[in-house]
């Protein structure tokens, strides 16, 4: 038996064959180009040619694992059409006169060295998304086959990484988890395992070789490892947490419906964060109870310009609509640091997590802000919705968007557009708004705490810095110190207090969280039920 660790992103316990998916390498040659005219143009035949594939695979994945993951594919026909990345290739060919083949390949390395050196980990995925794209076009080029995956039996994938467009090819049945060498949390091939909800394992530091087809292996995705021909006592004990598991998730299934509330009496509001409205069947299927974090952001990180008032409109309108008078509170955009959308034109910046992003952009660009507090007023009469301001420091910052909050709403009288009185917040995550809570808690309606950046910015810690892995401590007692004094600090002036970054989800922190006198916990939508029973077994008698 060998036992090899990773990380897990997505728990459970899985016993099967492995099936070994490793890559063919196209070797793409450069050759001189004697028609660089023709060169493009056969890039354009094979751009519309990958724009129709592109096309047919959201439609097989998003009736299989859903919209919201089938998305991905929208980006990829988004990034056949993206400026920069046409220019790229096209200039190659001409300047360097070389085949077209060999253009894709040198831009698709150029802006996959680009998206891999950014900060913000969703943004290195999109790393892969270059390549993967690059492989298909350059696959059309040269007529060669995409590799069609047969799968005969229930097996354990085993690959260095997995594309999204091998995913989708996948018979899901007869998946029963994945263990890949290279990925991130972020990687699709995480988000896919958490869909299906089936145990898988990132970072495997392992060789691939052939002769793991077809053998024997066991993955415990609550301990992070992987055993290669797992002798008869280890496969019995796993066959049991395995069955264990399953048994515990259809018990899961029987808390929709439930309240979220102690044995004491005491009632949570758990929530659900969401990235755009393709998440929203996740939302409404894990029963969450309102949508404590709508990351406006990603509907500017996935347009090639500002998104529009009534873009953004009906956006919040079709969420509103959705959730059916269930809490929706929008967080306004929060850009900038990790998070770049090249139109927006931001200088480059030594220490861009300390510098121009969030609320600052927001200020300084009344206009574009403006646009989107209408957006988010006039669809708040279709439903619940408030609104929260992120990366506040000062009482300054609080008073000049509650000024430009009042212009909007004026506005809209004078135009008579209808909307509703709404509930205003701000994000307590920098060390600044916790220790100012006080007085920031007689301005707003509610708090809601980004544990993300205030444990990095409390411990001066890049938390996505791999070589701080071994400090950086998000359960840090200074931390949850800050997040108590907030909790008090807003009930004092009777206002609500939330969390809604990533510490909301752990449930060994749950307990402490409620003697805290947290209100309301906002987590991804498939941690909305293991939350609530946590929070049903406890008393805080």
């Amino acid at each position: 038996m060998t036992e090899y660790h990773g990380k897990s992103v997505c728990g459970g316990i899985a016993v099967g064959k492995i099936h070994l998916m490793v890559k063919r390498e196209q070797n793409i040659v450069r050759y001189e180009a004697k028609d660089c005219d023709s060169e493009i143009c056969r890039f354009e035949t094979a751009r519309k040619e990958a724009r129709k594939q592109l096309a047919l695979l959201y439609e097989k994945a998003a009736k299989e694992v859903g919209e919201e993951n089938a998305a991905i594919f929208e980006i990829h026909q988004m990034m056949l059409e993206d400026d920069d990345y046409l220019d790229s290739v096209k200039r190659i060919v001409l300047e360097q006169k070389v085949n077209v083949e060999y253009a894709i390949g040198a831009a698709s390395a150029h802006f996959a060295e680009m998206f891999s050196s950014m900060e913000d980990v969703y943004m290195r995925e999109r790393a892969a998304d270059v390549m993967d794209i690059s492989d298909r076009m350059i696959r059309i080029l040269t007529n060669a086959d995409s590799e069609k995956i047969q799968l005969h039996e229930p097996v354990i994938i085993l690959a260095d990484d997995l594309a999204p467009s091998e995913t989708v090819q996948l018979d899901k049945s007869l998946v029963r988890s994945f263990v890949t060498v290279h990925g991130s949390v972020n990687s699709h091939t995480a988000i896919l395992a958490r869909t299906m909800n089936i145990p898988a394992l990132i970072g495997v530091d392992m060789e691939l070789a052939q002769e793991l087809e077809g053998r024997m292996a066991v993955v415990d995705g609550f301990g992070g490892a992987l055993y290669v021909d797992p002798d008869e006592e280890l496969l019995a004990q796993m066959r049991v947490r395995e069955t264990e598991a399953l048994g515990k998730e259809r018990l899961l299934q029987e808390l929709k419906g439930k309240e979220n509330r102690t044995k004491d009496g005491r009632e949570i509001l758990v929530h659900a964060n969401i990235g755009s409205v393709k998440d929203l069947d996740e939302v409404l299927k894990n029963d969450a109870g309102g949508i404590g974090l709508f990351r406006s952001e990603f509907i500017f990180l996935e347009s090639s310009t500002y998104p529009t008032e009534e873009e953004q409109f009906r956006i919040y309108k079709k969420t509103a609509e959705t959730m059916a008078g269930k809490r929706v509170i929008i967080r306004t955009l929060d850009i900038g640091a990790d998070k770049q959308a090249a139109y927006f034109r931001l200088d480059k910046e030594e220490n861009p997590a300390m510098g121009l992003r969030a609320i600052r952009i927001c200020l300084t660009r009344p206009e574009l802000f403006k646009t989107q507090l209408r957006a988010i007023y006039r669809a708040s009469n279709y439903g619940k919705i408030a609104v929260m301001y992120p990366m506040i420091t000062s009482l300054e910052e609080v008073r000049r968007i509650r000024e430009i909050s009042a212009e909007v709403r004026g506005e809209l009288e004078e135009e008579g557009i209808p909307f509703h009185l709404i509930e205003e917040g701000i994000m307590i995550e920098t060390p600044a708004a916790a220790m100012i809570s006080d007085i920031l808690a007689k301005e707003v309606d509610f708090f809601s705490i980004g544990t993300n950046d205030l444990s990095q910015y409390t411990m001066a810690m890049d938390r996505q810095n791999p070589h701080l892995e071994a400090f950086f401590n998000p359960c840090h007692e200074a931390v949850l110190r800050m997040i108590e004094m907030v909790c008090r600090n807003a009930h004092a002036e009777n206002i609500w207090v939330g969390i809604c970054g990533e510490l909301g989800a752990d449930l060994s922190l749950t307990r402490r969280f409620l003697r805290m006198g947290v209100d309301e916990l906002s987590v991804s939508p498939a941690c909305v039920l293991p939350l609530r029973d946590k929070i049903r077994s406890l008393d805080l008698r």
